[in-house]
């Protein structure tokens, strides 16, 4: 665009400046036409391509959600001469000036493998995955440290931060510390990698998707199955003696029940012989007489003698 705009002021003023557009120059005076005189637009022609193709000007958009720098490239500021922040269209000359583009919303970076270092000098491979975003308002100071685009800068030294974080903490752990205190882990690596950066980033959501050796590994799950194991061991252990004291509850509930039963029916015995009194056993008596003389029925030879009255009544 900017080109072809180059190239129609071009030709529009060289054209102006060897009189391209004087219709005398292809005319002579009998009014026929003048070939020799078309060396004008030729010329003009070709110096107006020549001028677009090598003109210095150029022109960007600075899109939403990004910070954008004008670079000045003369100077002695470490060979940044000058940096100012631009937005929307920015119009430039690319001889001596470039334009940088920063997305100052979050970005998310997935780094190859890498070996690390544990305590104790265990190796683990590492594939770290995490976000990051820029400080906006640090955008020219990291620049003018790290003169590098965003691309170059995640694979160079925003890496190389990721990387030595990961294996300092990495160093304060041991493998199987580290697998089974994953969250922590990683938390840890987010902080020191946010004291690191913190001037120009903000990391967050950091996973190190580590691998252990194969040995370590079957070491872990195997240390992990034994601590299973023992667990399960200690739930039987529990069940069994709380089974053991709830049968041991019942048979003291069952033994102090008969007691205090056996205890009931010895004080009602007490009670009842301390209140058989003679007048109180006639009383029995009586109510269970139903009132029937008892009668006998005796044999020839019995011997029963039965006394009659001596005044001869039939009493």
């Amino acid at each position: 665009m900017i080109g072809t705009v180059f190239f129609i002021l071009a030709f529009i003023i060289l054209g102006l400046l060897l009189q391209v557009f004087k219709k005398t120059h292809y005319y002579n005076e009998q009014g026929g036409f003048n070939v020799a005189g078309l060396w004008r637009p030729v010329v003009v022609l070709i110096s107006a391509f020549f001028v677009a193709a090598i003109n210095p000007v150029d022109v960007e958009r600075i899109d939403a959600g990004h910070v954008g720098i004008k670079v000045s490239n003369i100077g002695d500021n470490r060979g940044v001469g000058k940096t100012e922040y631009v937005t929307g269209w920015v119009f430039y000359n690319s001889w001596i000036s470039r334009i940088y583009e920063f997305p100052i919303h979050q970005q998310h970076i997935d780094y190859e493998e890498a070996d690390i270092v544990t305590k104790g000098g265990f190796r683990a491979t590492i594939k770290p995955s995490f976000n990051y975003s820029i400080n906006s308002g640090n955008v020219g100071n990291m620049f003018q440290n790290l003169r590098v685009g965003v691309k170059e800068m995640e694979q160079g030294w925003l890496k190389n931060a990721i990387v030595g974080s990961v294996n300092d903490v990495a160093n304060r752990y041991t493998v199987d510390s580290i697998f089974n205190h994953r969250e922590e882990f990683e938390s840890s690596i987010v902080k020191e990698c946010n004291k690191r950066v913190s001037l120009w980033f903000n990391v967050s959501q950091l996973r190190t998707n580590i691998v252990p050796p194969k040995e370590i590994s079957e070491s872990i799950v195997a240390k992990t199955r034994a601590i299973q194991e023992v667990q399960v061991a200690e739930n039987q252990r529990q069940v069994a003696v709380a089974e053991a004291e709830r049968k041991i509850a019942e048979a003291r509930g069952d033994s102090a029940q008969a007691v205090i039963q056996a205890a009931g029916r010895a004080e009602a015995i007490k009670k009842e012989q301390l209140s058989l009194t003679p007048l109180y056993i006639e009383y029995i008596k009586i109510q269970k007489w139903s009132g029937q003389v008892p009668t006998t029925v005796a044999g020839g030879n019995s011997g029963f003698l039965v006394q009659l009255p001596r005044d001869g009544s039939n009493k």
